[in-house]
Protein backbone atom coordinates (compact mmCIF):
# COMPACT_ATOMS: atom_id res chain seq x y z
CA UNK A 1 0.00 0.00 0.00
CA UNK A 2 1.41 3.66 -0.64
CA UNK A 3 0.31 4.42 2.95
CA UNK A 4 2.69 2.04 4.46
CA UNK A 5 5.30 4.90 3.72
CA UNK A 6 3.54 6.35 6.30
CA UNK A 7 2.70 3.68 8.85
CA UNK A 8 4.75 0.82 8.13
CA UNK A 9 7.48 -0.59 10.27
CA UNK A 10 9.53 0.51 13.73
CA UNK A 11 10.90 3.57 12.54
CA UNK A 12 7.41 5.25 11.41
CA UNK A 13 5.94 4.65 15.54
CA UNK A 14 6.10 8.43 15.83
CA UNK A 15 3.78 8.95 12.89
CA UNK A 16 1.75 6.14 14.26
CA UNK A 17 1.67 8.10 17.33
CA UNK A 18 0.17 10.77 15.90
CA UNK A 19 -2.72 8.79 14.13
CA UNK A 20 -3.53 7.38 17.43
CA UNK A 21 -3.76 10.96 18.51
CA UNK A 22 -6.85 11.64 16.25
CA UNK A 23 -8.34 8.35 17.81
CA UNK A 24 -7.30 5.43 15.03
CA UNK A 25 -6.31 2.59 16.38
CA UNK A 26 -4.05 -0.38 14.94
CA UNK A 27 -6.66 -2.06 13.21
CA UNK A 28 -7.79 1.37 11.03
CA UNK A 29 -3.38 1.84 10.47
CA UNK A 30 -3.37 -1.39 9.69
CA UNK A 31 -5.97 -0.91 6.68
CA UNK A 32 -5.38 0.91 3.04
CA UNK A 33 -6.40 5.16 3.59
CA UNK A 34 -8.89 6.23 1.88
CA UNK A 35 -9.13 10.24 0.86
CA UNK A 36 -12.46 11.35 1.21
CA UNK A 37 -12.27 15.00 -0.83
CA UNK A 38 -15.22 17.18 0.05
CA UNK A 39 -16.14 20.14 -1.26
CA UNK A 40 -18.85 20.94 1.30
CA UNK A 41 -19.57 24.44 2.26
CA UNK A 42 -22.32 26.54 3.65
CA UNK A 43 -21.85 28.95 0.14
CA UNK A 44 -23.45 27.20 -2.84
CA UNK A 45 -26.63 25.55 -2.92
CA UNK A 46 -25.05 22.07 -4.89
CA UNK A 47 -22.74 21.56 -2.11
CA UNK A 48 -25.04 22.09 1.43
CA UNK A 49 -25.73 18.45 1.25
CA UNK A 50 -22.15 17.14 1.00
CA UNK A 51 -21.48 16.75 4.08
CA UNK A 52 -24.36 13.92 4.68
CA UNK A 53 -22.99 12.28 1.28
CA UNK A 54 -19.74 11.87 2.87
CA UNK A 55 -21.25 10.10 5.65
CA UNK A 56 -22.51 7.85 3.35
CA UNK A 57 -19.10 7.19 1.34
CA UNK A 58 -17.03 6.74 4.35
CA UNK A 59 -19.39 4.09 5.69
CA UNK A 60 -19.19 2.48 2.53
CA UNK A 61 -15.34 2.51 2.76
CA UNK A 62 -15.54 1.16 6.25
CA UNK A 63 -18.01 -1.65 5.05
CA UNK A 64 -15.56 -2.67 2.69
CA UNK A 65 -12.28 -2.59 5.02
CA UNK A 66 -10.48 0.84 3.89
CA UNK A 67 -9.98 3.84 6.68
CA UNK A 68 -11.39 7.32 5.22
CA UNK A 69 -9.90 10.01 5.98
CA UNK A 70 -11.69 12.87 5.09
CA UNK A 71 -10.58 16.51 3.50
CA UNK A 72 -12.14 19.78 2.24
CA UNK A 73 -11.90 22.38 -0.87
CA UNK A 74 -12.58 25.04 -1.27
CA UNK A 75 -15.71 26.01 -3.80
CA UNK A 76 -17.50 28.93 -5.53
CA UNK A 77 -20.79 29.70 -6.56
CA UNK A 78 -21.15 30.86 -9.92
CA UNK A 79 -24.27 32.28 -9.45
CA UNK A 80 -23.83 34.68 -6.78
CA UNK A 81 -20.59 35.45 -7.71
CA UNK A 82 -22.25 36.05 -11.11
CA UNK A 83 -22.28 40.19 -12.23
CA UNK A 84 -19.68 41.74 -10.06
CA UNK A 85 -15.63 41.73 -9.38
CA UNK A 86 -16.81 38.11 -7.51
CA UNK A 87 -16.48 36.33 -10.96
CA UNK A 88 -12.76 36.96 -11.75
CA UNK A 89 -12.26 34.54 -9.06
CA UNK A 90 -14.52 31.67 -10.18
CA UNK A 91 -12.26 29.77 -12.93
CA UNK A 92 -8.61 30.59 -11.02
CA UNK A 93 -10.19 28.56 -8.17
CA UNK A 94 -9.90 25.18 -10.51
CA UNK A 95 -6.45 25.51 -10.63
CA UNK A 96 -6.17 26.25 -6.46
CA UNK A 97 -8.42 23.22 -5.90
CA UNK A 98 -6.82 20.65 -8.15
CA UNK A 99 -3.45 22.41 -6.08
CA UNK A 100 -4.68 21.83 -2.95
CA UNK A 101 -5.71 17.92 -3.56
CA UNK A 102 -2.72 17.31 -4.90
CA UNK A 103 -0.65 18.66 -0.99
CA UNK A 104 -2.84 16.65 0.84
CA UNK A 105 -2.69 13.42 -0.93
CA UNK A 106 0.75 13.88 -1.62
CA UNK A 107 2.10 14.53 1.44
CA UNK A 108 -0.32 11.85 3.41
CA UNK A 109 0.29 9.42 1.10
CA UNK A 110 -3.03 8.03 0.57
CA UNK A 111 -4.36 4.96 -1.59
CA UNK A 112 -7.26 6.22 -3.10
CA UNK A 113 -9.64 8.99 -3.36
CA UNK A 114 -13.31 9.61 -3.30
CA UNK A 115 -14.17 12.51 -4.42
CA UNK A 116 -17.69 14.38 -3.20
CA UNK A 117 -18.41 17.24 -5.49
CA UNK A 118 -20.47 19.32 -7.41
CA UNK A 119 -20.85 22.78 -9.87
CA UNK A 120 -19.11 23.96 -12.23
CA UNK A 121 -15.38 24.64 -11.21
CA UNK A 122 -14.98 22.52 -8.47
CA UNK A 123 -15.78 19.32 -10.34
CA UNK A 124 -13.65 20.12 -13.22
CA UNK A 125 -10.40 20.91 -10.25
CA UNK A 126 -11.27 17.67 -8.36
CA UNK A 127 -11.13 15.84 -11.73
CA UNK A 128 -8.08 17.53 -12.68
CA UNK A 129 -6.29 16.26 -9.56
CA UNK A 130 -7.12 12.79 -9.61
CA UNK A 131 -5.81 12.87 -13.21
CA UNK A 132 -2.76 14.50 -11.57
CA UNK A 133 -1.94 12.34 -9.00
CA UNK A 134 -3.01 9.63 -10.34
CA UNK A 135 -4.10 6.50 -7.88
CA UNK A 136 -7.51 4.84 -7.87
CA UNK A 137 -10.40 7.26 -7.55
CA UNK A 138 -14.35 7.64 -8.13
CA UNK A 139 -16.33 10.45 -8.18
CA UNK A 140 -19.49 11.41 -6.18
CA UNK A 141 -21.53 14.51 -8.07
CA UNK A 142 -24.56 16.00 -5.85
CA UNK A 143 -26.74 15.87 -8.57
CA UNK A 144 -29.02 18.44 -9.87
CA UNK A 145 -31.61 20.32 -7.93
CA UNK A 146 -35.15 19.99 -8.51
CA UNK A 147 -37.19 22.68 -10.50
CA UNK A 148 -39.07 25.30 -8.47
CA UNK A 149 -42.98 25.82 -9.45
CA UNK A 150 -44.23 29.20 -9.61
CA UNK A 151 -47.69 30.08 -10.94
CA UNK A 152 -48.21 26.24 -12.07
CA UNK A 153 -44.72 26.14 -14.17
CA UNK A 154 -41.65 25.14 -13.55
CA UNK A 155 -38.70 27.63 -13.19
CA UNK A 156 -35.15 27.74 -11.90
CA UNK A 157 -32.05 30.28 -11.65
CA UNK A 158 -32.32 31.46 -15.48
CA UNK A 159 -35.85 32.28 -14.94
CA UNK A 160 -35.04 34.99 -12.21
CA UNK A 161 -31.82 36.19 -14.18
CA UNK A 162 -34.19 36.53 -17.16
CA UNK A 163 -37.02 38.14 -15.27
CA UNK A 164 -34.77 41.15 -14.33
CA UNK A 165 -34.69 41.92 -18.50
CA UNK A 166 -38.32 41.69 -18.40
CA UNK A 167 -38.50 44.05 -15.94
CA UNK A 168 -36.82 46.60 -17.97
CA UNK A 169 -39.66 45.96 -20.57
CA UNK A 170 -42.37 46.18 -18.03
CA UNK A 171 -43.00 42.68 -18.56
CA UNK A 172 -43.01 41.60 -14.93
CA UNK A 173 -42.85 43.25 -11.56
CA UNK A 174 -40.68 43.80 -9.18
CA UNK A 175 -43.45 42.50 -6.40
CA UNK A 176 -43.48 38.88 -9.21
CA UNK A 177 -39.87 39.16 -9.55
CA UNK A 178 -39.38 38.78 -5.57
CA UNK A 179 -42.18 36.09 -5.93
CA UNK A 180 -40.31 34.38 -7.96
CA UNK A 181 -37.03 34.52 -6.63
CA UNK A 182 -39.04 32.73 -3.39
CA UNK A 183 -39.60 29.43 -5.12
CA UNK A 184 -37.29 29.54 -7.95
CA UNK A 185 -34.15 27.41 -6.14
CA UNK A 186 -36.66 25.26 -4.13
CA UNK A 187 -33.07 23.09 -2.29
CA UNK A 188 -30.25 21.35 -2.58
CA UNK A 189 -28.48 20.32 -5.95
CA UNK A 190 -26.96 22.07 -8.81
CA UNK A 191 -29.35 24.41 -10.57
CA UNK A 192 -32.15 22.85 -11.97
CA UNK A 193 -31.05 22.82 -15.84
CA UNK A 194 -28.30 21.53 -18.41
CA UNK A 195 -25.87 24.47 -16.85
CA UNK A 196 -21.95 24.35 -16.45
CA UNK A 197 -22.10 22.30 -13.38
CA UNK A 198 -25.00 19.37 -13.96
CA UNK A 199 -23.26 19.52 -17.87
CA UNK A 200 -19.63 18.47 -15.85
CA UNK A 201 -21.65 16.31 -13.55
CA UNK A 202 -22.42 14.24 -16.99
CA UNK A 203 -19.19 14.71 -18.42
CA UNK A 204 -17.47 12.93 -15.64
CA UNK A 205 -19.88 9.86 -15.70
CA UNK A 206 -19.48 9.94 -19.81
CA UNK A 207 -15.68 9.54 -19.02
CA UNK A 208 -16.29 6.46 -16.59
CA UNK A 209 -15.04 8.17 -13.52
CA UNK A 210 -18.51 7.83 -11.43
CA UNK A 211 -21.25 5.06 -11.03
CA UNK A 212 -23.77 4.98 -13.64
CA UNK A 213 -27.05 7.38 -12.41
CA UNK A 214 -24.60 9.39 -10.56
CA UNK A 215 -25.16 12.34 -12.80
CA UNK A 216 -28.77 13.35 -12.99
CA UNK A 217 -29.78 11.41 -10.03
CA UNK A 218 -31.29 14.39 -7.80
CA UNK A 219 -29.35 15.68 -5.26
CA UNK A 220 -32.09 15.44 -2.53
CA UNK A 221 -33.16 12.08 -3.48
CA UNK A 222 -32.15 8.53 -0.81
CA UNK A 223 -31.13 7.53 -4.48
CA UNK A 224 -28.04 9.74 -4.06
CA UNK A 225 -26.91 8.63 -0.72
CA UNK A 226 -27.13 5.15 -1.91
CA UNK A 227 -24.96 5.85 -4.64
CA UNK A 228 -22.22 7.35 -2.54
CA UNK A 229 -22.26 4.61 -0.43
CA UNK A 230 -22.04 1.95 -3.33
CA UNK A 231 -18.73 4.73 -4.58
CA UNK A 232 -17.63 3.80 -1.15
CA UNK A 233 -17.73 0.09 -1.67
CA UNK A 234 -16.34 0.65 -5.09
CA UNK A 235 -12.95 2.16 -4.43
CA UNK A 236 -11.41 -0.22 -2.16
CA UNK A 237 -11.77 -2.45 -5.54
CA UNK A 238 -10.31 -0.19 -7.35
CA UNK A 239 -7.70 -0.18 -5.05
CA UNK A 240 -7.10 -4.00 -4.95
CA UNK A 241 -7.38 -3.95 -8.81
CA UNK A 242 -4.73 -1.02 -9.54
CA UNK A 243 -7.54 0.98 -11.80
CA UNK A 244 -6.08 4.61 -12.05
CA UNK A 245 -7.97 7.60 -13.63
CA UNK A 246 -5.71 7.71 -16.46
CA UNK A 247 -6.54 3.90 -16.91
CA UNK A 248 -9.84 5.32 -17.20
CA UNK A 249 -9.54 8.82 -18.73
CA UNK A 250 -7.93 8.00 -22.00
CA UNK A 251 -8.35 9.56 -25.38
CA UNK A 252 -11.29 7.65 -26.30
CA UNK A 253 -13.01 8.12 -23.31
CA UNK A 254 -12.47 12.27 -23.96
CA UNK A 255 -13.93 11.72 -27.42
CA UNK A 256 -16.84 9.57 -25.78
CA UNK A 257 -17.54 12.64 -23.23
CA UNK A 258 -17.35 14.88 -26.07
CA UNK A 259 -19.90 13.23 -28.45
CA UNK A 260 -22.39 12.61 -24.94
CA UNK A 261 -21.89 16.58 -24.33
CA UNK A 262 -22.63 17.47 -28.33
CA UNK A 263 -26.14 14.99 -27.67
CA UNK A 264 -27.30 16.81 -24.73
CA UNK A 265 -26.38 20.02 -25.57
CA UNK A 266 -24.57 20.80 -23.22
CA UNK A 267 -22.16 24.12 -21.38
CA UNK A 268 -19.78 25.62 -23.70
CA UNK A 269 -17.47 25.60 -20.48
CA UNK A 270 -16.62 21.98 -21.55
CA UNK A 271 -14.33 23.23 -24.42
CA UNK A 272 -12.18 24.93 -20.95
CA UNK A 273 -12.53 22.04 -18.73
CA UNK A 274 -12.59 19.17 -20.56
CA UNK A 275 -8.89 19.95 -22.13
CA UNK A 276 -7.52 20.83 -18.90
CA UNK A 277 -8.62 17.47 -17.01
CA UNK A 278 -7.09 15.92 -20.46
CA UNK A 279 -4.11 17.93 -20.08
CA UNK A 280 -3.23 16.56 -16.60
CA UNK A 281 -3.69 12.81 -18.27
CA UNK A 282 -1.10 14.26 -20.74
CA UNK A 283 -3.68 14.47 -23.79
CA UNK A 284 -3.91 17.37 -25.69
CA UNK A 285 -7.88 17.77 -26.44
CA UNK A 286 -8.39 20.84 -28.82
CA UNK A 287 -11.05 22.76 -29.74
CA UNK A 288 -10.93 20.88 -33.62
CA UNK A 289 -11.91 17.68 -31.72
CA UNK A 290 -15.03 19.25 -30.64
CA UNK A 291 -15.90 20.55 -33.31
CA UNK A 292 -14.99 17.58 -35.92
CA UNK A 293 -17.60 15.28 -32.90
CA UNK A 294 -20.35 18.24 -33.02
CA UNK A 295 -20.69 17.51 -37.13
CA UNK A 296 -20.93 14.01 -36.73
CA UNK A 297 -23.32 13.76 -33.22
CA UNK A 298 -26.91 14.45 -33.41
CA UNK A 299 -28.39 17.08 -30.46
CA UNK A 300 -31.07 14.45 -29.24
CA UNK A 301 -32.49 15.89 -26.05
CA UNK A 302 -34.17 19.16 -25.23
CA UNK A 303 -33.02 20.43 -21.81
CA UNK A 304 -32.91 23.79 -20.22
CA UNK A 305 -31.58 26.51 -20.86
CA UNK A 306 -31.81 25.52 -24.67
CA UNK A 307 -35.20 23.70 -24.43
CA UNK A 308 -38.07 23.13 -21.80
CA UNK A 309 -36.88 19.92 -20.23
CA UNK A 310 -35.52 19.79 -16.68
CA UNK A 311 -32.50 17.88 -15.73
CA UNK A 312 -34.91 15.66 -13.70
CA UNK A 313 -37.21 14.73 -16.81
CA UNK A 314 -33.53 13.67 -18.22
CA UNK A 315 -33.20 11.56 -14.89
CA UNK A 316 -36.51 9.85 -15.26
CA UNK A 317 -35.65 8.88 -18.55
CA UNK A 318 -32.87 6.68 -18.11
CA UNK A 319 -29.90 9.46 -17.48
CA UNK A 320 -26.75 9.71 -19.25
CA UNK A 321 -26.78 5.81 -19.87
CA UNK A 322 -29.82 6.16 -22.00
CA UNK A 323 -28.36 8.93 -23.40
CA UNK A 324 -25.04 6.64 -24.43
CA UNK A 325 -27.00 3.19 -25.07
CA UNK A 326 -28.93 5.73 -27.94
CA UNK A 327 -25.57 6.82 -29.13
CA UNK A 328 -23.30 3.51 -29.06
CA UNK A 329 -22.64 3.01 -32.92
CA UNK A 330 -20.47 5.91 -32.36
CA UNK A 331 -18.64 5.36 -29.15
CA UNK A 332 -15.64 3.40 -27.98
CA UNK A 333 -17.62 0.90 -25.92
CA UNK A 334 -14.15 -1.29 -24.57
CA UNK A 335 -13.38 1.76 -22.33
CA UNK A 336 -12.61 0.90 -18.59
CA UNK A 337 -15.07 2.36 -16.45
CA UNK A 338 -15.48 2.95 -12.40
CA UNK A 339 -17.37 0.22 -12.10
CA UNK A 340 -14.03 -2.54 -13.20
CA UNK A 341 -16.52 -3.21 -16.06
CA UNK A 342 -15.80 -1.43 -20.11
CA UNK A 343 -18.61 1.00 -21.31
CA UNK A 344 -20.53 -1.92 -23.21
CA UNK A 345 -20.62 -3.81 -19.98
CA UNK A 346 -22.56 -1.11 -17.77
CA UNK A 347 -24.83 -0.52 -21.06
CA UNK A 348 -25.64 -4.18 -21.20
CA UNK A 349 -26.60 -4.46 -17.48
CA UNK A 350 -29.15 -0.99 -18.00
CA UNK A 351 -32.57 -0.71 -18.18
CA UNK A 352 -35.01 1.41 -19.07
CA UNK A 353 -37.54 1.88 -16.78
CA UNK A 354 -39.78 4.38 -18.16
CA UNK A 355 -40.04 3.94 -21.62
CA UNK A 356 -42.49 6.73 -22.55
CA UNK A 357 -39.75 9.53 -20.87
CA UNK A 358 -37.57 7.85 -22.64
CA UNK A 359 -39.13 7.93 -25.71
CA UNK A 360 -39.85 11.84 -24.98
CA UNK A 361 -37.27 13.28 -23.56
CA UNK A 362 -34.36 11.25 -25.70
CA UNK A 363 -34.71 11.12 -28.87
CA UNK A 364 -33.49 8.42 -31.65
CA UNK A 365 -30.30 9.57 -33.96
CA UNK A 366 -32.67 9.07 -36.89
CA UNK A 367 -35.15 12.37 -35.50
CA UNK A 368 -32.41 14.70 -33.86
CA UNK A 369 -33.74 18.29 -32.24
CA UNK A 370 -30.86 19.08 -34.40
CA UNK A 371 -28.41 17.46 -36.83
CA UNK A 372 -25.20 18.55 -35.27
CA UNK A 373 -24.21 18.40 -31.48
CA UNK A 374 -24.90 21.13 -28.91
CA UNK A 375 -21.35 23.18 -29.89
CA UNK A 376 -20.21 25.19 -32.51
CA UNK A 377 -16.89 26.17 -33.10
CA UNK A 378 -16.21 29.28 -35.53
CA UNK A 379 -13.18 30.58 -36.45
CA UNK A 380 -11.93 33.44 -39.16
CA UNK A 381 -10.17 36.99 -38.74
CA UNK A 382 -11.92 37.83 -35.27
CA UNK A 383 -10.90 34.84 -33.75
CA UNK A 384 -8.46 32.76 -35.39
CA UNK A 385 -7.46 30.08 -32.98
CA UNK A 386 -11.63 30.06 -32.33
CA UNK A 387 -14.68 30.72 -30.55
CA UNK A 388 -17.27 28.77 -29.18
CA UNK A 389 -21.34 28.89 -29.13
CA UNK A 390 -23.83 26.52 -27.75
CA UNK A 391 -26.04 26.22 -31.42
CA UNK A 392 -28.55 24.56 -30.12
CA UNK A 393 -29.72 26.84 -27.41
CA UNK A 394 -29.90 29.89 -30.69
CA UNK A 395 -32.61 31.00 -32.42
CA UNK A 396 -32.76 29.61 -35.85
CA UNK A 397 -33.03 33.40 -37.63
CA UNK A 398 -29.94 34.01 -35.81
CA UNK A 399 -27.52 31.15 -37.34
CA UNK A 400 -26.39 33.98 -39.82
CA UNK A 401 -26.51 37.61 -38.55
CA UNK A 402 -24.45 40.98 -39.97
CA UNK A 403 -24.68 43.96 -37.71
CA UNK A 404 -22.61 47.12 -36.51
CA UNK A 405 -20.46 46.13 -33.11
CA UNK A 406 -21.38 47.97 -29.86
CA UNK A 407 -17.80 47.66 -27.82
CA UNK A 408 -17.26 47.52 -24.43
CA UNK A 409 -13.88 46.99 -22.53
CA UNK A 410 -15.73 45.80 -19.34
CA UNK A 411 -18.74 43.26 -18.52
CA UNK A 412 -20.30 46.56 -16.37
CA UNK A 413 -20.00 48.66 -18.82
CA UNK A 414 -22.15 46.63 -21.47
CA UNK A 415 -24.24 45.51 -18.37
CA UNK A 416 -25.15 49.31 -17.97
CA UNK A 417 -25.63 49.76 -21.32
CA UNK A 418 -28.46 46.67 -21.97
CA UNK A 419 -29.88 47.54 -18.36
CA UNK A 420 -30.52 51.25 -20.02
CA UNK A 421 -31.83 49.86 -23.12
CA UNK A 422 -28.95 51.08 -24.98
CA UNK A 423 -28.69 48.46 -27.64
CA UNK A 424 -30.72 48.38 -30.60
CA UNK A 425 -31.81 45.48 -32.52
CA UNK A 426 -29.31 44.17 -34.86
CA UNK A 427 -26.56 44.92 -32.78
CA UNK A 428 -23.38 43.15 -32.25
CA UNK A 429 -22.36 43.88 -28.70
CA UNK A 430 -18.48 43.18 -27.99
CA UNK A 431 -17.41 42.69 -24.58
CA UNK A 432 -13.33 42.35 -24.43
CA UNK A 433 -10.55 42.52 -22.19
CA UNK A 434 -12.25 39.64 -20.14
CA UNK A 435 -10.70 36.94 -21.07
CA UNK A 436 -8.26 34.87 -18.99
CA UNK A 437 -5.03 37.09 -18.78
CA UNK A 438 -7.14 40.87 -19.56
CA UNK A 439 -10.05 39.83 -16.80
CA UNK A 440 -8.43 38.64 -15.62
CA UNK A 441 -10.02 35.29 -14.71
CA UNK A 442 -12.67 34.99 -17.92
CA UNK A 443 -15.80 35.73 -16.13
CA UNK A 444 -18.78 34.62 -17.03
CA UNK A 445 -21.52 36.75 -18.24
CA UNK A 446 -25.09 35.47 -17.52
CA UNK A 447 -26.57 39.01 -16.34
CA UNK A 448 -26.08 40.45 -19.35
CA UNK A 449 -27.52 37.91 -21.64
CA UNK A 450 -30.11 36.81 -19.35
CA UNK A 451 -31.12 40.68 -20.06
CA UNK A 452 -30.92 40.59 -23.65
CA UNK A 453 -33.25 37.61 -23.78
CA UNK A 454 -35.32 38.75 -21.36
CA UNK A 455 -35.90 41.84 -23.16
CA UNK A 456 -36.60 39.84 -26.01
CA UNK A 457 -33.67 40.87 -28.21
CA UNK A 458 -32.51 37.24 -28.17
CA UNK A 459 -33.40 36.54 -32.03
CA UNK A 460 -32.20 39.70 -33.24
CA UNK A 461 -28.80 40.56 -30.87
CA UNK A 462 -25.70 38.81 -30.75
CA UNK A 463 -23.04 39.23 -28.32
CA UNK A 464 -19.04 37.78 -28.86
CA UNK A 465 -16.37 38.20 -25.54
CA UNK A 466 -12.99 37.12 -25.20
CA UNK A 467 -14.34 36.17 -21.75
CA UNK A 468 -17.37 33.67 -21.27
CA UNK A 469 -20.70 32.96 -20.80
CA UNK A 470 -22.98 30.10 -18.02
CA UNK A 471 -23.86 27.18 -18.89
CA UNK A 472 -27.86 28.97 -18.49
CA UNK A 473 -26.50 30.87 -21.17
CA UNK A 474 -29.26 30.85 -24.44
CA UNK A 475 -29.31 32.44 -27.42
CA UNK A 476 -26.38 34.07 -29.89
CA UNK A 477 -23.53 34.38 -27.83
CA UNK A 478 -19.97 33.61 -28.86
CA UNK A 479 -17.08 33.29 -26.10
CA UNK A 480 -13.30 32.73 -25.32
CA UNK A 481 -12.66 34.60 -28.79
CA UNK A 482 -9.41 33.96 -29.00
CA UNK A 483 -6.72 35.17 -29.03
CA UNK A 484 -8.10 37.37 -26.80
CA UNK A 485 -8.15 41.25 -26.26
CA UNK A 486 -5.06 41.45 -23.65
CA UNK A 487 -3.42 39.33 -26.45
CA UNK A 488 -3.25 41.63 -29.21
CA UNK A 489 -5.89 39.74 -30.08
CA UNK A 490 -8.27 41.45 -33.35
CA UNK A 491 -11.25 41.08 -31.03
CA UNK A 492 -9.42 44.34 -29.11
CA UNK A 493 -9.07 46.06 -32.74
CA UNK A 494 -13.00 46.49 -32.94
CA UNK A 495 -14.60 50.03 -33.41
CA UNK A 496 -17.77 51.19 -32.71
CA UNK A 497 -19.90 50.67 -35.82
CA UNK A 498 -17.55 48.40 -37.39
CA UNK A 499 -19.85 45.20 -38.80
CA UNK A 500 -19.35 41.96 -37.88
CA UNK A 501 -20.76 38.78 -39.69
CA UNK A 502 -21.69 35.60 -38.06
CA UNK A 503 -22.38 32.51 -39.58
CA UNK A 504 -22.71 29.52 -37.35
CA UNK A 505 -23.81 27.22 -39.94
CA UNK A 506 -20.53 28.04 -41.92
CA UNK A 507 -18.43 27.92 -38.44
CA UNK A 508 -17.08 31.91 -39.15
CA UNK A 509 -17.01 35.15 -37.17
CA UNK A 510 -15.45 38.05 -39.43
CA UNK A 511 -14.69 41.43 -38.56
CA UNK A 512 -15.67 43.44 -42.19
CA UNK A 513 -12.08 45.52 -42.35
CA UNK A 514 -9.42 44.92 -44.85
CA UNK A 515 -6.32 43.59 -43.44
CA UNK A 516 -4.20 46.57 -44.12
CA UNK A 517 -6.73 48.40 -41.65
CA UNK A 518 -6.66 45.49 -39.18
CA UNK A 519 -2.55 45.69 -39.41
CA UNK A 520 -2.87 49.36 -39.14
CA UNK A 521 -4.88 49.44 -36.31
CA UNK A 522 -2.82 46.72 -34.60
CA UNK A 523 0.46 49.19 -34.91
CA UNK A 524 -1.79 51.44 -32.77
CA UNK A 525 -2.90 49.00 -29.97
CA UNK A 526 -1.42 49.46 -26.74
CA UNK A 527 -1.92 46.79 -23.93
CA UNK A 528 -4.38 47.70 -21.01
CA UNK A 529 -2.37 47.48 -17.99
CA UNK A 530 -4.42 46.84 -14.78
CA UNK A 531 -3.24 47.05 -11.15
CA UNK A 532 -3.47 43.22 -9.41
CA UNK A 533 -2.07 41.81 -6.90
CA UNK A 534 -2.73 38.66 -4.74
CA UNK A 535 -4.12 35.15 -7.08
CA UNK A 536 -5.28 37.19 -9.84
CA UNK A 537 -1.92 38.45 -10.51
CA UNK A 538 -0.16 35.16 -10.25
CA UNK A 539 -2.99 33.82 -12.46
CA UNK A 540 -2.52 36.18 -14.88
CA UNK A 541 0.97 35.26 -15.41
CA UNK A 542 0.35 31.97 -15.78
CA UNK A 543 -2.16 31.37 -17.56
CA UNK A 544 -2.89 30.02 -21.48
CA UNK A 545 -5.74 31.18 -23.73
CA UNK A 546 -9.03 30.19 -23.47
CA UNK A 547 -9.04 27.80 -26.88
CA UNK A 548 -6.01 25.77 -24.81
CA UNK A 549 -8.34 25.71 -21.85
CA UNK A 550 -6.66 28.36 -19.69
CA UNK A 551 -4.83 25.99 -18.47
CA UNK A 552 -1.43 26.66 -16.10
CA UNK A 553 1.55 26.08 -18.88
Amino acid sequence: MISDKTKHGIERAPHRSLMKAIGMINEEIDRPFIGVVNSWNEFVPGHIDLNKMADSVKAGIRMNGGTPLEFHTIGVCDGIAMGHEGMKYSLPSRETIADSVELQVKAHQLDGLVFVTACDKILPGHLMASARVNIPSIVVTAGPMCPGIYEDQCVDLISVFEAVGKLKTGDVTSEEIRTLEEHACPGAGSCAGLFTANTMGCMTEALGMSLPCCATSPATEARKYRIAKASGLQIMNLVEEKINPRDIMTSLAFENAIRTDMAIGGSTNTTLHLPAIAHECGIKLTLNEFDRLSRDTPHLTSIRPGGTDFMVDLDQAGGIQAVMERLKEKLHLNCITVTGKTLKENLKEFRIVNPEKHARVIRTMDNPYHKEGGIAVLRGNLAPRGCVIKQSAVDPKMFKHSGPARVFDCEEDANKAIMNKGIKKGDVIVIRYEGPKGGPGMREMLQGTSAVVGMGLSDSVALITDGRFSGGTRGPCIGHVSPEAAEGGPIALVEDGDIIEIDIHSRKLDLKLSEDEIQKRLKGWKKKEKHLTGVLKRYAQLVSSADKGAIFE
